[in-house]
């Protein structure tokens, strides 16, 4: 009879580990998502901040150059 009670207690340990697993799974609890949200908006966010570096920079070199080339042909005059 011992037998029979230890057989029935593993198979509803082991189906209550399953059954808490399966619901970590499908409940709204599991934030697995918001990590991938998290990461997608820090990689736009990175985007943005570089593009406005390289806008800053680009705009810089263009009026340098125009700059340069202004001087040069004062140099001649």
């Amino acid at each position: 009879m011992i037998q029979l009670y230890a057989t029935l207690h593993t198979a509803g340990a082991i189906s209550r580990d399953y059954l808490a697993r399966q619901w970590a799974i499908v409940s709204d609890e599991d934030e697995r998502g918001s990590v991938t949200i998290e990461q997608v908006l820090w990689a736009i966010a990175i985007i943005t901040i570089v593009g406005i570096v390289v806008a800053a920079i680009t705009a810089w070199v263009t009026k340098a150059s125009g700059d340069l080339a202004n001087k040069g042909t004062d140099v001649g005059n």
